[in-house]
This record gives structure tokens, C-alpha cells and sequence, in this order.
């Protein structure tokens, strides 16, 4: 499916096979994916609003510039898969497989992940305002220049994870995981004020 707009609304592509296929700007609302054979699609300016990917295999498939939004993906697939300047407002993960992933610059404001495993991620200049990453594994992940206001992180593991220029609401220092995290001398002195010491030159 290549060229023109195209909305499509409502459809079912349940257990459909479309691998391999070049999507250009369609806009897909309210369409069921699951359990579809995604893998190698490659997406450009395409939009997907509530649209469910539940059980849905989107291996090495590569995005651009598209938007996912309020989607559902649960024990969805996307090993080897790229996302560039993409957005994923407002959509629900649960139980997927994301790892190994590339992330280039994505919108993930008020995301559900919690739980999820994203080990070792690179999240570089990635948004996450407002986002659920409640018990995340985000052990080794780089977080350099995230914005992460307003997210829940309680549980959250960051054991190893680069927060250098992330901006974080006070919150995280107390209810995150941190052991062995990178941070700046700013940070640190944020953490170390919301553990309740006093910070002075000397």
C-alpha cells in the first residue's frame, strides 16, 4: 500500500499476512490487527488511531515519522524494529517484546509501560511526560536529555541507566531504583536534597 492518503476505518486485518508491505501515509482508525504477520513493514507518515496489535509480529519492521495512537499492543513482537520521529501518544504495552529496538527521537507521552523490559534501550532526546513506567526495567538504558515529567516511576529500575540531561520531576530520586545510574552534578544534588540532606559550598 504505497502513494496517496488513504483513510481506512474499522477493519479487521486479524491474522492477515502482510509482511514485507510499504505503507505511505495511510490513516488507520480503529482497525484490529491481531495476531497479523507484520514483520518488514515499513511505514512513512502513517497514522493508527485505536487501532489493537494485540499478539501482532512486527519484527524488523521500520517506522517513520508515524503515529500510533491510544493503540494496544500487548505480547506484541518488535525485535530488530526502528522507530524515527515517531509518536506513540497515549498507547498501552503490555507483555511485549522490545528488545533489541531503535529509538530516534519518540513521542511516548502518557504511555502505559509499566512493567515493561527495556534494558539497555538508547531513549536519547525521547519524551515521556506523563508516561506509566511503574516497575519498568530500565536497568542500562540511556535516558540523555528524556524528558520524563510528570511520569510515574515508582519501582522503576534504573540500576546502570545515563539520566545525564534527563529532566525528572523530585519524585524519582525516592521512589526509582538508582544504584550506579550517571547523572550530573546537578542531579546529584537534586538527589541528594530529596533524600533529605542539606547541600553547601563549603
Amino acid at each position: 500500500m504505497t502513494g496517496e492518503l488513504v483513510e481506512i476505518v474499522a477493519e479487521d486485518f486479524s491474522d492477515a499476512r502482510m509482511s514485507r508491505e510499504n505503507w505511505n501515509r495511510q490513516h488507520y482508525t480503529a482497525c484490529s490487527f491481531r495476531d497479523a504477520d507484520l514483520s518488514e513493514l515499513h511505514t512513512e507518515f502513517a497514522v493508527f488511531t485505536e487501532c489493537d496489535f494485540t499478539g501482532a509480529d512486527l519484527t524488523d519492521s521500520h517506522h517513520h515519522g508515524s503515529a500510533f495512537r491510544s493503540c494496544m499492543f500487548a505480547r506484541t513482537t518488535m525485535w530488530h524494529s526502528s522507530f524515527r520521529n515517531c509518536s506513540l501518544l497515549g498507547s498501552v504495552f503490555v507483555d511485549c517484546q522490545l528488545r533489541p529496538l531503535l529509538i530516534d527521537e519518540v513521542d511516548f507521552t502518557l504511555v502505559s509501560m509499566g512493567g515493561a523490559d527495556l534494558r539497555g534501550l538508547d531513549f536519547t532526546d525521547s519524551r515521556f511526560r506523563e508516561a506509566n513506567l511503574v516497575q519498568a526495567d530500565l536497568r542500562g538504558a540511556i535516558l540523555r536529555s528524556v524528558d520524563l515529567l510528570g511520569a510515574r516511576v515508582e519501582g522503576a529500575r534504573l540500576e546502570g541507566a545515563d539520566l545525564r540531561g534527563a529532566h525528572v520531576d523530585a519524585g524519582l530520586w525516592t521512589t526509582a531504583k538508582l544504584d550506579k545510574t550517571q547523572v550530573e552534578l546537578t542531579q546529584a544534588v537534586a538527589y541528594a536534597t530529596a533524600m533529605g540532606l542539606v547541600v553547601e559550598p563549603w
